[in-house]
């Protein structure tokens, strides 16, 4: 989920074996209403999952999944683009469901042609696509109606929000740059075909590195021609940064932000998850650029 060059990806076909039988290629229109040993591979679908009321029927989940907080109770089969089919195959699931780009390819090629369905749910980083990716997730548990009513919950939010940006002034639009990380000082940000990127045009911002694609490391003259009004960073982990990291960079002090100290962190699986909250991770950004015109 936090990999650079997040972009549309195509969900693969699959020939799968199931009790001795072939069967057909298991895309999010499968079902398997009865699963109830399921491995769910990617944080947004373990949230989607426990959202639909069927936490307690996921028996592992994978390193990016710990929200809601019940699922860091349930063992952990590695990173969602890290995995080994023998650790997950030794939870003995009847369902694997994986959000799209799980990796490596080898070990998903062994998932694959295992004896257990395998269920791929695409992740396009768009925010009109959060309600398909929750009514695909619901039709590979069996819970279609309760998916088909959370993702009219989600596009109803979706909705006031976007009314709510379009009332902004577009002369004061506000110019985010999100970083991903500032290794050995060198900033990483996100570009075009992001989470991130897309996130902040949601929140009704514009994203300061759109002239890169996906998640880039971005020279000192880029980030001051950059010129972002805010700074937007993760909360926790390995991409954290404080103000004080990213402002005492010679290349951000003579920013707007710098100016304002105009930093926001966010959880990550909130601020690039595009699950359920992201609605509500949207309007915090908007809330934060435009104070007084978007209300909480």
């Amino acid at each position: 989920m936090f990999a650079t060059g997040s972009v549309l990806r195509p969900i693969a076909a699959a020939l799968l074996v199931f009790a001795g039988l072939a069967a057909a290629p298991a895309f999010a229109t499968e079902r398997y209403p009865q699963a109830s040993r399921i491995v769910s591979i990617g944080g947004t679908i373990t949230e989607i999952l426990y959202a639909l009321g069927a936490g307690d029927r996921i028996v592992a989940r994978d390193s990016t999944s710990y929200y809601p907080d019940e699922a860091n109770a349930k063992p952990d089969v590695g990173y969602m683009r890290a995995l080994s089919p023998e650790g997950i195959f030794a939870q003995r699931p009847d369902l694997i469901l994986a959000e799209d780009g799980s990796g490596p390819a080898d070990a998903i090629s062994v998932l694959k042609a295992g004896q257990v369905p395998f269920v791929t749910i695409e992740t396009p980083p768009s925010g009109d696509a959060i309600p398909q990716k929750i009514r695909d997730t619901g039709v590979a548990v069996g819970l279609e109606e309760e998916a088909d009513g959370l993702a009219k919950e989600v596009e109803a939010s979706l909705e006031t929000l976007k009314a709510d940006v379009a009332a902004v002034d577009p002369a004061g639009r506000k110019r985010v740059l999100f970083v991903l990380s500032l290794a050995n000082g060198r900033v990483m940000a996100a570009g075009t075909d992001t989470e991130a990127g897309a996130l902040i045009e949601m929140a009704g911002g514009i994203n300061a590195a759109a002239t890169v694609s996906g998640y880039k490391p971005l020279s000192d003259e880029a980030v001051i021609a950059a010129a972002p009004d805010l700074v937007l960073v993760m909360q926790t982990g390995q991409h954290a940064a404080t103000a004080d990291e990213v402002f005492s960079l010679p290349a951000f002090q003579t920013t707007p932000a710098a100016a304002n100290k105009a930093l926001l962190s966010m959880d990550g699986l909130y601020l690039v998850g595009f699950g359920p909250r992201t609605p509500a991770a949207a309007r915090e950004l908007a809330v934060a650029l435009y104070p007084g015109q978007v209300t909480p």
